[in-house]
């Protein structure tokens, strides 16, 4: 593999989630209980968040057989600050509207490939949860949840004394569809030619971590799996309620599996060490996930409901698809190129 000296090559997963046929981005929205200066945010962006590492600051470009590097670039940052205007003396309410609407829009705009993979964008009106809202928008080539995670902890100091590292209770991970049935057209999935092109909507819900994780004690497993099997039931209330039928449809979601050894929670330098046991990066596969039917529509149980959607992910967990996954993406690349395998 030919390389320009001095260029990092950018992992296959990377190339995966920034082709011309696929763009996957992480957003996050971090509310602020105090209004915003846009200052103080410039000056954190330029002194702690940028050094953080190389590729905040570095553009993907291809060598001669179409392989992709990060290339470092000098940054404007003027270029990647979004302050939107909205219309003034509004209620809170009225502005939570504007803010799902606007990270709506936000998220199906590509990103442009002659700048470095970021945006931040400041919302200075108040809703009903914030004073403002700082909106970061991440490219999926820039690493996983687990690094950039650490980006943002990295950025952090201990309220008890900022001369200590951070540090986090131990983590207890949680042990581990196959088949061909083909998913029921239902509200979530009608089928059609085409859905790529049309919008979306985003919309914003407020979970109590208290509540997550009184649900976490009482079933034995992890916040995250408590977390997905709240999106289920959900999901599944959603079909149901414009489809009485749809809540015994057979349906799938496409689930990212963390494939770490996790060893709870690393600093930034502690990632982009060589012999790094969590490396910064993508480390995930991709899980093709029954969705568990409702067994009683008339008056579900969320108890039950998430416990069926935790075992479901638990037999996933423990195959070897998620592996072989990522193998068959990796041979496809190989043999017809870095954009057909997307």
């Amino acid at each position: 593999m030919d390389f320009k000296e001095g260029l990092e090559p950018v992992s296959p997963t990377g190339q995966y989630f920034n082709s011309s046929a696929l763009s996957i981005s992480i957003i996050a929205v971090l509310e602020s209980e105090v209004p915003i200066n846009d200052e103080n945010a410039m000056s954190l962006l330029k002194d702690v968040f940028l050094p953080i590492n190389p590729r905040f600051s570095s553009i993907m470009v291809e060598n001669e057989k179409g392989e992709k590097q990060w290339k470092k670039v000098e940054i404007k940052l003027e270029d990647h600050i979004d302050i939107p205007i909205f219309p003034t003396g509004l209620s809170p309410t009225s502005y939570d509207k504007y803010l799902d609407d606007y990270i709506s829009n936000m998220a199906m705009d590509r990103f442009p490939q002659h700048k470095p993979l970021w945006e931040v964008h400041i919302v200075k009106y108040p809703t009903s949860n914030a004073a403002g809202n700082i909106i970061f928008k991440l490219h999926h080539a820039l690493g996983d949840g687990y690094s950039l995670m650490g980006s943002l902890l990295s950025c952090l100091q201990r309220a008890d004394n900022p001369s200590l590292p951070l540090t986090f209770p131990s983590h207890q991970s949680s042990k581990p569809k196959n088949g061909k049935e083909k998913d029921d057209r239902t509200p979530i999935r009608s089928g059609d030619e085409g859905l790529e092109y049309r919008p979306i909507v985003l919309s914003t819900m407020i979970f109590s971590l208290d509540c997550i994780k009184h649900i976490k004690d009482k079933l034995g497993v992890t916040i995250n799996d408590a977390i997905v099997g709240i999106i289920f039931l959900g999901t599944r209330l959603c079909m149901q309620d414009i489809n009485n039928k749809s809540s015994q449809a057979h349906s799938t979601a496409l689930v990212l599996l963390n494939t770490r050894t996790m060893k709870g929670y690393k600093s930034v330098v502690e990632m982009l060490k060589p012999d790094s046991d969590t490396p910064w990066g993508n480390r995930f596969g991709f899980l093709h996930v029954p969705i568990p039917k409702l067994k009683d529509p008339k008056s579900p149980n969320p108890i039950e409901f998430v416990q069926a959607a935790q075992e479901v992910i638990k037999k996933k967990k423990s195959s070897f698809g998620v592996y072989l996954n990522g193998m068959l993406l990796e041979i496809v690349k190989k043999l017809r190129g870095p954009e057909v395998h997307t």
